[in-house]
């Protein structure tokens, strides 16, 4: 009879000291560690008490990710080489070399004017002069938004060079055409 191999253990968790509200500070025991796009988060273990049956109060053990450095500090002497890590997956060739990307979407800023022809500027959504909590807009409502009077599209963040040849064809500009 053969036996599955058993699961890899466990690393114990690490001394850490936790900075807590108040200018407090305790030693808690680290338990992973994940990288996320706007920093490191720690999984730390503060102890504290709890009640247990009847009267009694035990020792327990508060889980909590927190933000590192921000809240964490290491132990002087402490390893913290074997701590399991999540790392952020490495970007792929293509987001190597095109670096990185606006986010997709259009917003727009809609004139002050009244009546069927008030008008508007459509932005890409990370356009400086979005209005922020505007609804963002597909390319296909985008296009259809530009077409009404009085619209225009941005010329600072690009909608204007990306939405234009679709609304005017491709091949304006050839052969002397404007």
């Amino acid at each position: 009879m053969s036996r599955s191999p058993s699961p890899a253990p466990v690393p114990a968790p690490v001394p850490i000291r936790v900075l807590l509200p108040g200018d407090q500070e305790v030693v808690a025991r680290l338990w992973a560690r994940r990288q996320l796009p706007d920093g490191w988060r720690y999984d730390v273990g503060i102890p504290v008490y709890e009640n247990g049956p009847g009267d009694s109060v035990e020792a327990a053990e508060y889980r909590v990710w927190v933000r590192a450095p921000d809240h964490v500090r290491p132990v002087d002497g402490v390893s913290y080489d074997q701590v399991p890590t999540e790392y952020l997956p490495k970007p792929s060739l293509v987001d190597q070399v095109l670096g990185p990307r606006r986010p997709s979407g259009w917003v727009l800023a809609k004139a002050d004017g009244r009546g069927p022809a008030r008008g508007g500027v459509v932005h890409a959504v990370d356009c400086e002069e979005a209005p922020a909590g505007a609804p963002v807009l597909t390319v296909e409502r985008a296009l259809d938004v530009a077409q009404q009077p009085g619209v225009r599209l941005c010329s600072l963040c690009g909608a204007a060079a990306e939405l234009d040849p679709v609304l005017k064809g491709f091949d304006r500009g050839f052969d002397g055409e404007d």
